[in-house]
């Protein structure tokens, strides 16, 4: 294994010393410390495409690459601006790429990275981005970042190192600012589905949420046929809720979403509260942090997603950071005839519990008995 050390003084001795990118679990360690040994020079970005065009002017203003980190379901997000930007046919500007392999062949991991997996190193052959598989031992991995940073300077265009589960150290982020909320995640989605008509229908962001909500199901011995579990696609729970309700405008229809998911597509807020039916209440847990893959901030607890929410075209706008606010809340929106969206984001602590498990059902199971459900 890594020292994150290690990779982080190599970057510094040959001139890249700004980061920037999604955290991703496979990178946590070398996430952590990176964020406590940076300080401007380091930036979490809402999305991977945004943290490439970030890189991009980095480089315009330094003539020095900067270093993009992302779990390799980021390449999707990351492809427009990797072509139409950085591609040595238009700007030709040099950018090292870390990618977190998860679903790497051979190796068990969730559903929702198998795909991905499979076609990681594929999309970038595709895009014509030089790359590498890190090693694990230290000598070797000095030696590949600095033929990697070599070779994208001298060829001015993006490259890419593929990173491997376990490449790293234990590193423990010794910045982490502490929560002022009392309200976890759990408990807030315990009185969610407490606390709503027993014939609505939830739709859950991918990560935390999504496994919370299906352990609390089962804790109750409740079935899971009124519950989309969106295990992957990140950001998107809320249109897929919207695409849902408006369809189905008899039916209640609750988007469980989260701060770092929202901040990745917010323009999909815009959308919601425009097009968006008067049966959907979408509610956002906000803990601040990347909650699933190391507990890296977000900046949702510094800006007002409510105003923002408001200015979107939601109906009802509002904000709870205790259990009795939230059943109360809960309550009113269920008592008030609404034309266009509801909004309600709830302020938690970070973390979850260490022996949270994960839905034993698959995706198309998950699908099939959801879409029975609603079409009952």
């Amino acid at each position: 294994m890594i020292a994150p050390s290690l990779i982080f003084d190599t970057f510094k001795n040959n001139n890249i010393t700004f980061y920037c990118g999604v955290p991703d679990s496979l990178l946590k360690n070398l996430c952590a410390y990176i964020t406590d040994h940076t300080d401007r020079n380091h930036i979490i970005t809402a999305n991977e495409g945004e943290a490439i065009a970030l890189a991009c002017g980095h480089y315009i203003a330094t003539g020095n690459p900067a270093v993009v980190y992302m779990q390799n379901s980021g390449e999707g997000n990351a492809i427009n601006p990797l072509l139409s930007l950085a591609d040595p046919e238009v700007y030709a500007i040099p950018l090292i790429m870390l990618i977190g392999w998860r679903g790497e062949p051979g190796i068990q991991d969730e559903p929702q990275h198998v795909k991905q997996g499979k076609v990681t190193c594929t999309l970038l052959e595709t895009l014509n981005i030089p790359y590498c598989q890190l090693s694990t031992a230290e000598n070797i991995a000095k030696n590949q970042i600095e033929e990697i940073i070599s070779s994208a300077t001298q060829l001015k265009r993006p490259h890419a190192i593929i990173i491997h589960k376990d490449t790293f150290q234990s590193y423990s982020l010794s910045s982490a600012i502490p929560s002022k909320y009392e309200l976890t995640r759990e408990q807030a989605i315990s009185c969610i589905i407490e606390n709503i008509p027993q014939n609505a229908f939830c739709v859950s962001t991918t990560g935390m949420a999504s496994r919370e909500l299906y352990e609390l199901r089962e804790k109750r011995h409740q079935d899971h046929k009124k519950d989309f579990l969106t295990v992957g696609s990140m950001g998107y729970a809320s249109q897929i809720a919207l695409g849902i309700a408006i369809q189905k405008q008899e039916k209640k229809i609750y988007c469980i979403d989260g701060d770092g998911a929202v901040l990745m597509h917010m323009g999909n807020m815009a959308i919601t509260g425009n097009y968006g039916t008067g049966n959907l209440i979408h509610i956002v847990i906000n803990n601040g942090a990347h909650d699933s893959v190391g507990g890296q901030p977000t900046v949702a607890q510094k800006i007002n997603l409510c105003s923002i929410a408001s200015s979107c075209g939601y109906e009802f706008v509002t904000t709870v950071e205790t259990q009795e606010s939230l059943i109360r809340v809960l309550r009113q929106i269920e008592t008030t005839q609404m034309h266009k969206p509801a909004f309600l984001e709830i302020k938690v602590a970070k973390g979850a519990r260490k022996d949270l498990g994960r839905p034993q059902n698959t995706p198309q199971e998950n699908l099939q008995l959801f879409m029975e459900a609603l079409n009952d």
